[in-house]
């Protein structure tokens, strides 16, 4: 029979325990705070939607529409943009400031 070796442990320091747990717990609020989205349901089926547009834009490349397959492309790089910004910082619509005003009055 073959001898087995123990195998050698070695144990952390309270400094590489502490910055484990901090690492989890940053983990856990990023979660938490994910979670409480309030458009968490819109991107639990964006990868479904990813994944069918990749279908198609690959469908188009078969068929010989590379400028429908880049159009896809592009609304998907442009969808993935917008899923990942925080709702706070989603774009919002410019209003006319005093200038536009007096130009479009004087035009």
């Amino acid at each position: 029979m073959s001898q087995t070796t123990k195998r050698s442990y070695r144990r952390r320091n309270e400094q590489e325990l502490i910055a484990d747990l901090e690492a989890k717990m940053l983990e856990l609020r990023r979660r938490v705070e994910s979670k409480s989205r309030p458009d968490q349901e819109l991107l639990k089926d964006l990868p479904k939607l990813q994944k069918r547009l990749r279908d198609f834009a690959q469908l188009a490349l078969t068929n010989a529409r590379e400028d429908i397959a880049n159009s896809t492309l592009a609304f998907m790089a442009g969808l993935d943009r917008m899923a990942n910004q925080v709702v706070d910082e989603a774009p919002r619509r410019r209003s006319r400031s005093q200038t536009d005003v007096d130009d479009l009055q004087l035009g």
